[in-house]
């Protein structure tokens, strides 16, 4: 079992900068909504959570983003919003909470305990839009954090409260006359270059806006037709729907006709082929490419040659969104949108053969995913996973619904191997794949590769039993029906398992025996790879530090071959490893700063921390005894969002230990201790970027300063380490 985790040691505020969290910038003009804002205001100040409701397309979200800008300077640890609406199930909304706040925890916590752990001692603020279809389960975390976080506050955007005591609730009404005719005004502007309201049609501008009663959603609706309409036809055109919605339905709250009118007359207004694709495009969850779009939507009535053309056309009329990313050009529907589009993909009676469809396309994208892992494309299948997460979880619970196709959902969760475990995603992992092993199905292919991805997850997280049982399952059930793949994989991992828990001989049996079936079977990946890096691990904690340099040679072989990144970091760290038991640790330095610099690049936690031990060990060998303890305090601050620190082993523990001993000699217990201290008041990437720095960068930088950080040693995350990888294999 794993000995309980303490909480990270905060710094005080005095001893570190303010945080940015992740709102999004405004890519147009807000507009409006000063009263509303003002009012906001105070209620902040008297209560922790204060939800924003209203209708559908009132603007909840905007509003609350623009709340939460305007009063980012309050909150020193950062304004985060996490957006629920791509998420269906309730047991993913802590996984979408803890991503949401930028977090990484390798070990076997529930997402929610790493939740109450982050919060616990920041000052920030919390946005959570689109709750509704989860309310119960979000009611009771916000609560839970609430009560473990003093100084957490919450700022929720919804159709309804949360009722959790002390909430109080801001009723968002629809905009003024005032507001909603500029709103109107300047989205028609950027539809229709050159519009201005003149004194002739001021008044048609007021009386569209009053009859779509202020609602932004609606005003922006119609003013995307004025690409094609005037405002005439406009309301002329709505007056007709109005008609053909509201009559005879006196107990229905009209702002509710208004909106779905605004959406059905949008839709009446499309070409068919427009309609077509609005309705088939309800299939996706959260963003979407043209690829996906021209694969899943095309068919009879929509020819794969014109789904650009219609697409472009439900851009122009802002019922498809376009976001551009690093990915490139994204797209995505409005909640109400998808509803109404779904509602007519239903009608058409086509909406299995559209599921089943974008099943496919996601099992596919997951699949090329796999394979540009061991490649120069790594960090890109890492971003297109990250960014396809909505509708890789949809794919998965599309297989689940019938017998016949949960192979598929395991498929897809086996299949996600380098995404859970390189990418910082075992918790979220760990579920999926427990989840499509609880249904029965034949033990084909696709249920063994989700036994060993199991296991693997397992030793990542420090579970021995977990990793035992799913092992050893996939290992006999292999042997029977002759899946070779299977066998080695289930032997592979159980050798990892081994080199955690100190037994190197034992781990270096299983890894030849594992390493020698690949061979047989053809297998290099990087698994195999990651397979002779563990070997070397064991050869060196075995004393034959000149068998694990060649074995680790060749891997960095293979991978500069390849254009592996993730499998080289670890090769670094155990050659590294190698060079400094020798003696040499000036040849051991570079290496482990290059595994270092990777692993930083990459986000990935583990390799950070392992890096840090050694170069710490390094440091104080070279004569810094107080750089050393430093950089000891810093690995502390990270290990307990990895698991127990240096797995409890005795042979990873020996050079913090040796450090330690050290470090203390050469600077007495107080002064270590105070420089440990200092060690832990650094950011992860703070540590990396200090301990990135050359001799010379270390004697000219202000005393206690950090390259390209703070004052207080915080430092920005490089642009692309939020989407590449974030876990980490078997050695750390």
């Amino acid at each position: 079992m794993r000995r309980p985790h303490r909480p990270c040691p905060m710094p005080d505020d005095a001893e570190r900068g303010p945080v940015r969290g992740n709102l999004p910038a405004e890519l147009n003009t807000f507009v409006g909504r000063g009263d509303e804002l003002a009012e906001l205001e105070p209620l902040m100040r008297e209560s922790r959570l204060v939800t924003v409701a209203g209708v559908a397309g009132v603007g909840k979200t905007r509003f609350a983003i623009r709340a939460a800008a305007l009063m980012e300077k309050r909150y020193f640890d950062g304004v985060w919003i996490a957006e629920l609406s791509a998420v269906h199930d309730p047991e993913l909304l802590e996984h979408a909470l803890v991503d949401a706040l930028g977090l990484t925890d390798h070990t076997g916590r529930p997402p929610r305990a790493v939740l109450a752990e982050h919060c616990a001692e920041r000052r920030l603020l919390l946005v959570i839009d689109g709750f509704e279809h989860l309310t119960d389960a979000c009611a009771g975390l916000v609560r839970e954090l609430l009560r473990r976080a003093p100084h957490l506050q919450v700022l929720a955007a919804g159709r309804r409260p949360l009722r959790v005591d002390g909430e109080l609730t801001f009723p968002l009404m629809p905009m003024t006359d005032d507001d909603a005719l500029e709103l109107f005004a300047r989205r028609a502007a950027a539809v229709r270059p050159g519009f201005r309201l003149t004194d002739g049609d001021r008044e048609t501008a007021r009386e569209l806006c009053r009859r779509l009663d202020g609602i932004p959603l609606a005003l922006e609706l119609a003013a995307g037709r004025l690409r094609a309409l005037t405002m005439e036809q406009v309301l002329h055109r709505l007056d007709d729907r109005f008609r053909l919605l509201t009559g005879g339905s006196p107990s229905a709250l009209p702002r509710h006709q208004t909106l779905r009118t605004a959406i059905g007359w949008s839709h009446e207004l499309c070409a068919p082929e427009q309609r077509l694709l609005w309705a088939r495009l309800s299939v996706f969850a959260g963003q979407f490419d043209l690829e996906a779009v021209e694969y899943i939507c095309s068919g009879s009535g929509l020819p794969a040659g014109s789904v650009l053309d219609v697409l472009d056309e439900l851009l122009a009329q802002s019922v498809v969104l376009r976001e551009d990313s690093a990915l490139g050009s994204r797209y995505r529907l409005l909640d109400t949108v998808r509803e109404y589009g779904a509602e007519w993909l239903r009608a058409t009676g086509d909406a299995e053969r559209l599921r089943r469809r974008h099943r496919d396309w996601y099992l596919g994208l997951a699949t090329w995913c796999e394979l540009d892992w061991f490649s120069p494309r790594q960090a890109e299948a890492a971003a297109r996973i990250d960014s396809e997460l909505p509708n890789l979880r949809r794919a998965m619970e599309c297989s689940m619904e019938s017998p016949e196709e949960v192979h598929l959902a395991q498929y897809l969760a086996g299949t996600l191997w380098f995404y859970w475990a390189g990418c910082g995603r075992l918790s979220e992992g760990r579920h999926w794949l427990d989840h499509v092993l609880e249904e029965e199905s034949p033990y084909d292919h696709s249920r063994l590769k989700a036994l060993w991805v199991l296991g693997y997850v397992a030793v990542l997280q420090g579970d021995r039993v977990g990793a035992v049982s799913a092992l050893q399952e996939c290992r006999e059930e292999g042997e029977r029906s002759g899946d070779a793949t299977a066998v080695a994989y289930a032997l592979h991992r159980t050798g990892c398992l081994s080199i955690v828990t100190d037994d190197p001989v034992r781990a270096e049996e299983l890894l030849r025996e594992a390493l020698a079936r690949y061979r047989e079977i053809g297998e290099l990946n990087s698994n195999v790879l990651m397979a002779q890096v563990e070997l070397g691990m064991a050869v060196a904690f075995r004393g034959d530090l000149e068998g694990a340099t060649a074995i680790c040679d060749e891997v960095r072989e293979i991978c500069e071959d390849h254009g592996e990144r993730w499998a080289l970091a670890y090769a670094l760290y155990v050659l590294g490893y190698a060079a400094l038991q020798s003696g040499t640790s000036g040849r051991a330095r570079p290496m482990l700063r290059e595994s270092l610099s990777i692993a930083h690049t990459f986000h990935d936690l583990l390799g950070t921390v392992l890096s840090l031990e050694l170069l710490a060990l390094i440091t104080v060998v070279e004569g810094d005894a107080a750089e050393a303890a430093v950089l000891q305090g810093a690995a502390d601050r990270i290990w307990p969002s990895v698991g127990l620190p240096l797995f409890g082993s005795a042979h990873y523990g020996r050079p913090r230990a040796e450090c330690e001993k050290r470090a203390r000699a050469a600077l007495g217990d107080a002064r270590y201790d105070a420089e440990r201290h200092a060690g832990r008041r650094l950011d992860p990437q703070a540590a990396a970027v200090r301990a990135l720095r050359t001799r010379a960068d270390a004697g000219t930088a202000p005393e206690g300063s950090v390259p390209g950080a703070g004052a207080d040693g915080e430092t920005r995350r490089p642009a692309a380490s939020r989407t590449t990888g974030r876990g980490g294999p078997e050695l750390g």
